[in-house]
């Protein structure tokens, strides 16, 4: 791998990085160097994660061998490792700079927005020179727990206090095993484990895999996790989260800002309240019924003595009929009533709650939820929900107990009081004015933070060595900073690496019969503005090719629009031309809706399918739509938050009142204006996925006309944008766009046709490099211009694809082993596959599709044996006919299994017999379940027992777990398998 020298610092590369790499890079190892914090915008397709990983380890391991030498020459302790050696370097060295050697060995905390994310970025550091660090990753009981009968619990509270009381007693079997397993080749080995590896290696060992990772982050290098994980001082905590000298690397930050308000924020109802008092008598019952009973006094569940007495429940209980008796005395008006953040501690001190006794409440609190969510007195199963509502509450409120930090609740927190909103509900009709008077409302105490540099401050006073925060949309920079509210020392806002003729940005101020798109709030319910939408969104249906996505402001909105379009018949004009999906609210079917899209892209009897999505959804913010998934995005609106949702409107006085101080300060008709903005740019960065992709952006709202929206878009998409003067223009501009992409840029993919290897690669990383010649990579597998299949990536991100990859496996290629007629992956695995095939095809139409594959083949072959490029054909007809192969055709056809997951099934379909092939499927079954590698090759060598299929048994390396793959190489170099 290339290694390129930035700032001093060698930085070890999988490719030649690009310029926006460089400057890149360069930001990152300038503000370790500095010990400062930085803010850095690069575009989705620009490699920012890679470069990330790159600059920042390759700065560390500098770093590591400067303390390390350090440490030889006396600047350390003779006998101290480093982590020891800080604790007393403190101690005698307090207030030295953070540049000094004596804060000791820093760590990178690597945090994203979701588990997928980090889950993909650690694929990433996989493929890079840097796999040989020490990393691990956090994650949450709920995904990491293997206990029986704990993982089977559905509510995570319950779950934790379930984990936390057998890991007290030791009566928890994994848990116990941990330190004696944690030093197990399994997990000590130079494997990278992810959070789905950690569970498989706990499986295996049988212990715990969540407290084998916080055992693993005490030598990592890196430590990946979710960004409550840091911004959250109460899973902080938990976690045991170490910040002192370490650098913050915060990912995907657009979202930061929200995640810092809404960790420091909580909401109670008066119904919460009455629900712990209730579950507080519950206890009070079970202990007045067992005592007449000395024995039964003790209270014990699984042999643990409980840790409060009945006097403690009667004090706690009389605490929660204060705190109820307070907050329904409150004043509330129509609209509610706010206070300044103070009160909150005034309206928990006239229930005794205060700084000197709050931990006690809390504790006795946490030991009563831990006793009912053991316990099984009772037939409702009472699990102390209302109980942890109030301990929530509590450990927000007190996560600081100093002057200072309520000087800061006061500046930066509302709380605010209102009526719940029962409209929706039965009793509304008794009359609104009612319920807003009546003192037996459930009322909602909210507990707003509104300042996103409450929690960053928290942060910087940890001691933090650095904190980057980057994203592919950011901007605008100045507001975020002054948001942040902590000193930034670098800013990037990196160009796009795609070219003019790659993309095509038009503002759409009219539709095609000459009415106003404008979908402000006065105009949203014009039956002429529906209209025009729905025929502009159909005109660009018939020339955009393959993917469309369209964006609205709101599920509300998007809803009515289908209702018009549906009566004026728009809505089906368009799914006859690009079948429409619909994102739906519900997560548990949107897995299923988005599968089916990108099947409906790949059918080449289609022309393409339709989404339509919502900004702020969970289309818009993490799904990868790259090349043929989506070649145009549609916004038909400005995503304005609620303008009268009380939040917002505090959040706007809440601004003004800062503004009035400092200048520097948003105002908040600016803070409302970018927020839309900014979920704008995310929907749009769903369309642009590397550096060959191409696609078009239609901002269908005058208002994007406005010099002040232009500016609050992406930096990189502004110097492309061009107002629609004519309709009819703008659609013969758009045809012709997409004409000339298909016809001058490089196919989606090109991908090397070597045996037993699966390629792949992260949709930023760059071309691969075969040959001395650079091959461009997108997330799809190419097809040729003259073909009429198609080829599309089938995942919502296309880094799953790319699993298996290794720049090793690129060093040897040969570019004559590319070929551009294979079909691609069209699923993530051979599992999948397998499902797949049994509900698409029958053994006789799979027998069909490989004599027309061969067919294929010929014709692709007649075609490069012009250009004077030699491919091996597929050597799968004379199997089909029982013929016995040459040596040199059986070497062929042992060398080219089918690059699609599917075409390889399908021909393990045909090759074996009925029952034979069910005995394949079983056992990969049964394989990916418990991972027995020994029992899966025996099946496999039982069925594959012929030299004619010996290939295929070859093949099967790549779909094997890491740790079986070199073992199984090394068989498969061995095997002489019978003719």
């Amino acid at each position: 791998m290339p290694e390129v020298m930035i700032c001093g610092i060698p930085v070890t590369f999988p490719f030649e990085p690009y310029e926006v790499q460089k400057v890149y890079m360069e930001r990152v190892i300038e503000s370790l160097q500095n010990n400062t914090n930085a803010l850095l915008e690069s575009p989705t397709g620009t490699g920012k994660t890679l470069s990330l990983l790159c600059s920042s380890l390759a700065w560390l391991l500098v770093k590591k061998a400067q303390l390390q030498m350090n440490a030889q020459v006396g600047n350390f302790s003779e006998h101290s490792n480093f982590s020891g050696n800080l604790k007393d370097s403190l101690k005698s060295g307090a207030g030295k700079s953070k540049d000094s050697t004596s804060w000791g060995m820093p760590k990178i905390i690597y945090s994203s927005r979701t588990h997928s994310q980090l889950t993909q970025a650690m694929q990433e550091l996989k493929r890079s020179s840097y796999k040989h660090v020490k990393a691990t990753v956090l994650g949450s009981r709920d995904q990491m727990c293997i206990h029986p009968e704990v993982s089977k619990e559905t509510n995570n509270m319950n779950k934790v206090h379930m984990c936390q009381l057998r890991v007290k007693s030791r009566t928890c079997h994994f848990y116990n095993n941990v330190e004696s397993k944690k030093e197990d080749r399994a997990v000590k080995g130079d494997e990278i484990l992810d959070i789905e590896d950690l569970v498989t290696v706990g499986k295996k060992l049988k212990c715990c895999p969540y407290y084998l990772s916080k055992e693993l982050k005490q030598d990592a290098d890196i430590i990946f996790m979710p960004y409550n994980y840091i911004l959250d001082p109460k899973s902080r905590r938990a976690n045991g989260v170490e910040l002192l000298n370490n650098i913050i690397i915060l990912d995907e930050a657009h979202n930061v800002e929200k995640m810092c308000e809404e960790s420091a924020s909580l909401q109670i109802r008066t119904t919460d309240v009455a629900l712990c008092i209730d579950e507080i008598t519950h206890v009070m019952k079970s202990f007045s019924e067992t005592a007449g009973n000395e024995d039964q006094m003790d209270m014990t569940v699984d042999t643990q003595p409980k840790d409060f007495t009945c006097d403690d429940l009667c004090v706690l209980k009389e605490m929660m009929l204060a705190l109820e008796k307070a907050i329904d005395e409150i004043s509330v008006g129509n609209e509610g009533s706010t206070y300044p953040g103070g009160y909150i501690f005034e309206l928990l001190s006239k229930a005794e709650i205060r700084d000197h006794n709050q931990m006690a409440v809390i504790t006795m609190i946490e030991n009563l939820i831990q006793y009912l969510s053991t316990a099984s007195a009772s037939p409702f199963q009472r699990k102390g929900v209302g109980l942890q509502k109030i301990v929530d509450l509590l450990n927000v409120v007190f996560s600081g107990t100093t002057h200072a930090y309520k000087e800061r609740v006061k500046m930066c927190y509302k709380v605010h009081i209102q009526i719940e909103d029962k409209k929706n509900k039965k009793t509304d009709s008794w009359g609104a004015l009612k319920t807003a008077t009546t003192k037996t409302a459930e009322r909602v105490l909210s507990y707003w933070c509104f300042s996103p540099g409450f929690g960053m401050k928290q942060l910087i006073e940890q001691n933090v060595r650095s904190i980057i925060l980057t994203s592919g949309t950011l901007a605008p920079l100045k507001p975020l900073t002054s948001e942040l509210g902590i000193p930034i020392g670098v800013q990037l806002e990196n160009p796009h690496i795609v070219k003019s003729n790659q993309i095509c940005v038009k503002i759409m101020s009219q539709g095609p019969d000459g009415v106003m798109l404008n979908s402000n709030y006065q105009n949203r319910d014009n039956p002429k503005y529906l209209s025009s939408l729905g025929r502009t969104i159909l005109s660009f249906c018939r020339v955009v090719p393959d993917g469309l996505l369209v964006f609205f402001p709101s599920y509300p909105i998007m809803a009515k629009c289908q209702e018009a379009w549906q009566n004026e018949g728009i809505w089906s004009s368009i799914n006859n031309i690009k079948p429409i999906f619909v994102e739906p609210q519900r997560k548990d079917t949107f897995n299923t809706i988005i599968s089916d899209y990108y099947s409906k892209i790949s059918d080449p009897s289609t022309r393409g399918a339709c989404f339509m999505a919502v900004c702020r959804g969970k289309v818009s913010e993490g799904l990868d739509f790259a090349d043929m998934n989506g070649r145009a995005v549609i916004i038909t609106g400005l995503p304005f938050p609620p303008l009268k949702d009380p939040r917002i409107i505090l959040k706007k006085k809440y601004l003004e009142e800062l503004r009035t101080k400092d200048k520097q300060f948003l105002s908040g008709d600016e803070w409302y204006s970018l927020e839309a903005t900014r979920a704008v740019n995310q929907a749009i960065g769903r369309v642009i996925r590397h550096q060959n992709d191409y696609g078009a952006i239609l901002l269908c709202d005058s208002r994007f006309n406005s010099p002040k929206l232009k500016n609050q878009l992406s930096a990189w998409l502004r110097d492309h944008i061009n107002v629609s003067n004519k309709f009819g223009e703008t659609v013969s501009e758009i045809c012709r766009f997409f004409k000339n992409a298909e016809s001058t840029l490089p196919s989606p993919r090109l991908k090397p046709l070597l045996p037993n290897e699966s390629g792949g690669r992260d949709r930023d990383s760059g071309p691969i490099h075969v040959s001395g010649v650079a091959f461009p990579v997108s997330n799809t597998r190419a097809v040729s211009k003259s073909s009429n299949k198609k080829s599309v990536s089938q995942y919502p991100n296309s880094n799953e694809v790319y699993a298996d990859f290794s720049m090793d496996f690129y060093k040897n290629a040969k570019a004559s082993a590319y070929v551009k007629e294979f079909k691609p992956n069209t699923n993530k695995d051979l599992f999948s596959a397998i499902d797949q095939d049994d509900t698409q095809q029958s053994p006789s139409q799979s027998l069909v599709t490989i004599h027309k594959r061969t067919a294929d083949v010929s014709l692709v072959n007649n075609i490069v044996k012009k250009k004077k490029l030699k491919i091996k054909p597929f050597g799968f007809e004379e199997n089909l006919n029982g013929e016995k192969s040459t040596e040199d055709q059986s070497r062929a056809v042992e060398k080219v299994p089918p690059a699609s997951l599917i075409e390889f099934v399908k021909e393990i379909k045909v090759l074996l017999q009925t029952d034979q092939y069910k005995e394949f499927q079983l056992s990969i079954s049964a394989y990916k379940k418990s991972g027995d590698y020994e029992a899966f090759l025996k099946v496999l060598s039982s069925l594959f027992e012929n030299s004619k299929m010996l290939y295929l048994f070859k093949g099967m390396k790549r779909f094997l777990k890491e740790e079986h793959k070199v073992t199984f190489q090394d068989y498969c170099d061995n095997v002489k398998l019978s003719s």
